[in-house]
């Protein structure tokens, strides 16, 4: 049926009496931290916020809303970078911020588990984690703000996908309630349970649009006692690709990160903080930044000190830290290049991913599409080599205006996923669809997994009222508000 236009008002009174008092956010002062996510790309203004404190806060607010056709947003640290948990513009979705949902309900380190709830911030979780001389495995330069919640939804990745695997492979068992306000209870601390279908599996990854993630079990692993950090620039990313391979042999499965940087990326770094130096004494077109680490009795530093020097026909220049601070001003080189690679403004974020075998020529190949078709433009490129994840980020020219700028992003973003279509990639490794990639990924998807999804999509949500129009185009079955 077609969206029917109720007003505001009438509205926010038919929330207001279905949920306890104290946890509806309305008067537009109260709501505006709400409306824009960490990039300050996107925004929307909710119709409210309702920041639940239980489950059962979080149950009431779905039964009403199914009941009224309320669309609902779910909304965790607004670090996403695909305006998924951003409200829309025009005032009729219901925000659901699970900021008050935070606490550590369970951890053992013999289960190397731990059960948190949606709205716990990553870093937090990860503190916890550590007091039981465990590890959370989950990283990224977001980790203070996001919340776990929003990593499930997003699967979230980071860099030590390599070792660890995404949020998907950390994720034990879930806790969500579902658009009609049942709540499913699939909290377990199991590592092996093959009774059917794995019904996780289907909200991991879902940007909100299947139910609300309330709770989270999560795998530990054991706290590493030793981390070594290197960083080494090479004069190709063929050349880095096979640094990789031998790494993976002859460090085995010790190493965590394998962080492809360019050049420029060095040099963005470099310019973003005064008395900053270049980390290595040769200037060289490509960089990586190896991390590796153990416990018990490996001697780790052996083990790199010997591969780096085995590579040396590889490596040009190499530093490795000799100690944890050292180790961290590494890594503040690659934070610092991400900051600053928008001058302070607009810049296109791509987060591709194709086979790791071809991540060498899909990079040479893209690099020369956008020159050929964009000269004036910066690129940025940096990735994950170990999963095959590169973010090949366009920086605009200095001076463009806003109109100018939204054409370059939409034929830059065209020009690369062109070549990913090319190397049989992914036009989203870790950011997700959301709403600004929809298009891109519908014009890409087989018939067969569109009917699938949607057969999934109608099974768990009939009313289209969770998270419309991410991932998926809006029905015209939920509530617009309008002012009277």
């Amino acid at each position: 049926m077609d969206a029917v236009t109720v007003p505001r008002e009438k509205l926010l009174a038919t929330l207001k009496a279905a949920l306890p008092y104290g946890i509806l956010l309305s008067a537009k002062d109260d709501i505006e931290r709400y409306t824009r996510d960490w990039s300050g790309d996107h925004f929307g203004m909710p119709l409210a916020v309702v920041r639940p404190r239980s489950v059962d806060d979080v149950s009431l607010l779905m039964r009403c809303c199914s009941a009224n056709n309320i669309p609902v947003v779910p909304q965790g640290g607004l670090t996403g970078l695909v305006g998924a948990a951003v409200a829309a513009p025009g005032g009729g979705e219901v925000v659901i911020s699970l900021e008050r949902l935070n606490k550590l309900r369970s951890i053992s380190a013999i289960d190397f588990a731990m059960v948190v709830e949606a709205g716990c911030i990553l870093e937090e979780a990860k503190r916890h984690a550590e007091a039981e001389d465990c590890i959370l495995p989950i990283t990224f330069g977001a980790q203070g703000s996001c919340r776990v919640g929003g990593n499930v939804a997003t699967n979230a990745g980071g860099f030590n996908v390599l070792r660890y695997g995404m949020t998907r492979d950390l994720v034990l068992g879930l806790e969500v309630v579902l658009a009609d306000g049942r709540v499913w209870n699939g909290l377990k601390l199991l590592r092996k349970d093959n009774r059917g279908y794995d019904l996780k599996q289907l909200f991991i990854g879902s940007e909100g649009t299947l139910g609300v993630v309330t709770a989270v079990s999560l795998k530990l692993f054991p706290k590493p006692t030793q981390v070594e950090t290197a960083l080494v620039g090479l004069r190709s990313v063929s050349d880095a690709m096979a640094l990789y391979a031998r790494a993976r042999r002859e460090c085995s499965d010790l190493v965590t990160a394998f962080e492809l940087i360019l050049r420029g990326g060095i040099d963005i770094a470099l310019g973003a903080r005064a008395g900053l130096r270049d980390p290595l004494s040769e200037v060289c077109p490509v960089y990586v930044l190896i991390e590796a680490s153990a416990g018990g009795r490996v001697d780790l530093h052996a083990i790199l000190q010997d591969f780096l020097i085995s590579a040396g026909d590889l490596i040009v220049d190499g530093v490795v830290a000799s100690s944890r601070a050292q180790g961290d001003q590494l890594w503040l080189l690659r934070e610092l290049m991400v900051e600053a690679q928008g001058r302070g403004g607009r810049y296109l974020r791509t987060d591709v991913s194709v086979p790791i075998s071809t991540l060498a020529g899909f990079v040479e190949d893209a690099l020369q599409a956008l020159a050929k078709s964009h000269p004036d433009a910066l690129p940025v490129t940096y990735g994950h080599v170990g999963d095959g994840n590169i973010h090949l980020n366009v920086v605009p020219p200095v001076g463009m205006d806003g109109r100018a700028i939204d054409v370059l992003f939409h034929e830059t973003e065209g020009v690369i996923f062109d070549v990913v279509d090319r190397y049989n990639g992914s036009l989203s490794a870790e950011h997700g669809i959301g709403k600004v990639k929809q298009q891109a990924f519908l014009k890409r998807i087989d018939d067969v997994s569109l009917d699938l999804a949607g057969r999934i999509k109608d099974a768990l949500d009939p009313g289209g009222i969770m998270s419309p129009g991410r991932i998926f185009p809006p029905r015209a079955s939920v509530q617009e508000t309008g002012e009277r």
